[in-house]
């Protein structure tokens, strides 16, 4: 910074400036108007004024120097109009998501598949950007290129060049499955002793059959082609592996080919996989049985054979974790109903099993059994608020029962069409099914799982609850991170779509577990989405977000702030920097 008089007719005035480069060319810039002689000269008491005004200069070069900043002033007129076509408004949560993308080093694995099939693009640019607004803007690919201009770093690419980029990740899918393993280890220890596997489906907008887009059942219900992507988390809920299967294949095939891989490219060898019952075939019970691998899976007392299931559901023999006595479940309500208000609630919250082993088939299972008074109730009172929804359906408008998933509440509607005499009815007649809600009834409280591990129930037990989070991790991808419909045809651009969407959830799990899972996922995305910063010229970045706990919790954990009143270009160059691993 220098010092800049001006003289005119009527006065001298002072000015404080510095030298700006912006693209190249190089303009001065003025810092602080000081005053005009004549106002200094009564400001300071007859002191110099130029000599006042040099030592002040002087004073903020060694501040500069020291690396502190000297505050800023900015200039506005109130008669010049802003230009046309320049963004001012900048968004800057996705830096923290650019800070574990190169912890995991993604930038060197995209450098590493340039150099083997010497493309001229930046895939970084493109993963990195796809990423980004898969967590923060989920949009098409193209939409996605307008949307990245929305970030202090702009993109370095053209739009057509992403769905050459998507052909290059599908090749080398295998291997960026395996590197974010390998280097995931490096930033954060992983729990790849327990294993828990599910799978899902994505619909797509078309009606024709094509590769692995096929007819099967949908999650979501609806008459469209889909394709199954099947899913392996760590204990700690974190991604391991994915791979993606044709819409109508079982889903309980796909299970067996992702964990041989896993086995094969992770060098992984002993650990228990978890699985619900629909996953959890004979064939794959076995495969798991073996190696040094276990199993711990759901099991549908309904399903179990008819001594088996009377044994499950028999009122006597239960016992509590760590405790050798023996309760008659039957006799819980009448021990809750004299129980004193404090007591009431102790006697909701336990948690009854039984256990015994099941020989057959070549494989030895446990089947463990477990009852809960305050699980019967939840069962019950859903159940409860699902009677009352067919009822008013019945009442209101019989025309729309029509066929029903499983868990429908209009499963619990019967149609009737002839008389008590046993003719044929005019008209068909709806009622509530009573035999079948007492047949569920039957079951209400009980929850079954078979294993071939002889741990500690209430272990075998906790880990099986723990399936909720990969549930949860493709809840996330459907809702937060919109992953359908896909409107992508070819085969290896739409796995190359899920590629994407399975790295953005990993950065997002590293993401929520730095911060202790203090916030949610909608809280999380949200307050990122919201972090803009508005360009300040030649100056730097004003933050225009609302400082929250959230935005102090995430300062804290990555060691940079963006909450000052100003981040002057030179600090956020040094934030780039750090967010890059430099």
């Amino acid at each position: 910074m220098r010092l800049q008089t001006s003289e005119s007719k009527n006065a001298t005035s002072f000015y404080v400036t510095k030298s700006v480069y912006n693209k190249g060319t190089r303009s001065t810039k003025i810092v602080e108007k000081l005053g005009t002689y004549a106002e200094l000269k009564i400001k300071l008491n007859g002191r110099d004024p130029h000599e006042w005004a040099e030592e002040y200069v002087k004073e903020l070069n060694r501040i500069e120097k020291e690396g502190r900043e000297p505050d800023i002033i900015a200039r506005y007129s109130p008669y010049k109009r802003i230009e046309k076509d320049e963004r001012r408004c900048f968004n800057g949560g996705y830096l923290f998501l650019q800070q574990i993308y190169h912890e995991l080093k993604l930038h060197k694995l995209c450098k590493d598949i340039t150099v083997k099939y010497k493309f001229e693009f930046d895939l970084d640019s493109i993963l990195s950007r796809l990423i980004y607004g898969r967590i923060l803007f989920p949009l098409s690919k193209l939409a996605t290129y307008e949307e990245s201009k929305k970030y202090i770093e702009q993109p370095n690419f053209e739009p057509h060049q992403t769905y050459r980029a998507l052909d290059y990740l599908t090749k080398e899918n295998d291997l960026i499955q395996s590197f974010l393993y390998e280097n995931s280890l490096k930033i954060s220890k992983r729990n790849t002793g327990i294993l828990y596997y599910d799978c899902t489906n994505y619909y797509f907008e078309i009606e024709q059959e094509d590769g692995d887009k096929q007819y099967g059942p949908s999650k979501e219900h609806r008459p469209n082609p889909i394709v199954q992507m099947g899913l392996f988390m760590d204990g700690d809920g974190i991604p391991l592996a994915f791979s993606i299967n044709r819409g109508n294949m079982n889903e309980q095939l796909t299970l067996k080919p992702l964990e041989e891989k896993i086995l094969s490219d992770f060098k992984l060898s002993k650990f228990v996989v978890c699985t619900d019952a629909g996953l959890s075939s004979e064939a794959n019970r076995k495969f798991n049985d073996k190696d040094g691998r276990a199993f711990i899976t759901t099991q549908s007392i309904k399903k179990l054979n008819e001594h088996l299931r009377n044994w499950s559901l028999a009122p006597i023999g239960w016992k509590l974790p760590g405790d050798e006595k023996t309760y008659d479940i039957s006799k819980l309500d009448e021990m809750i109903k004299n129980a004193s208000d404090k007591d009431k609630e102790k006697i909701r919250a336990k948690v009854f099993y039984k256990e015994r082993w099941i020989k057959g088939k070549n494989l030895e299972q446990r089947l463990i059994v477990t009852y809960s008074i305050k699980y019967r109730d939840y069962q019950r009172k859903i159940r409860t608020s699902q009677i009352e929804r067919a009822q008013k359906l019945i009442d209101s408008n019989p025309d729309k029962i029509s066929k029903c998933h499983q868990n429908d509440y209009k499963r619990l509607i019967q149609k009737t069409s002839i008389t008590s005499d046993g003719e044929v009815a005019d008209k068909e007649k709806y009622s509530i099914d009573t035999t079948l809600i007492q047949k569920e009834e039957a079951f209400d409280g009980f929850y079954g799982v078979c294993t071939n591990l002889e741990d500690d129930v209430s272990e075998i037990v906790k880990v099986n609850h723990r399936r909720w989070e990969i549930e949860e991790c493709f809840r996330i991808m459907k809702s937060e991170f919109k992953a359908r419909p896909v409107y992508l045809r070819d085969d290896d651009r739409i796995e190359a779509h899920f590629i994407t969407c399975f790295i953005s959830l990993i950065i997002y799990r590293f993401l929520e577990k730095r911060l202790k899972e203090q916030f949610t996922c909608h809280e999380i995305i949200s307050e990122l989405r919201e972090m803009n910063f508005k360009e300040i010229k030649d100056e730097g970045y004003e933050p225009i977000y609302t400082r929250t706990d959230f935005t102090d919790a995430l300062h804290d954990v990555f060691g940079f702030n963006t909450d000052y009143q100003i981040i002057t270009s030179k600090r956020m160059k040094k934030i780039f920097k750090t967010t890059k691993g430099h």
